[in-house]
């Protein structure tokens, strides 16, 4: 899976969308979880759902120079 759709989106392999602030689909290698930098982690930006990580608090990142 190329990790888009026709569209553009880029989903999850299991076909959800990611979030906005996702660099990855979970458990793509040389990635991982970290706290989202716009909410730092709360899951919640100016009294409404993170845009970033759509309210869980977590961006998938790339680790190690991935």
């Amino acid at each position: 899976m190329s990790g888009k759709e026709p569209h553009g989106e880029r989903v999850k392999p299991e076909g959800k969308p990611l979030n906005p602030g996702d660099e990855a689909a979970p458990g793509t290698p040389g990635t991982g979880e970290d706290i989202c930098r716009t909410c730092k982690g709360t899951g919640r930006l100016d009294g409404a759902q993170c845009p970033d990580c759509a309210g869980s608090g977590i961006v998938i990142e790339g680790i190690g120079g991935a």
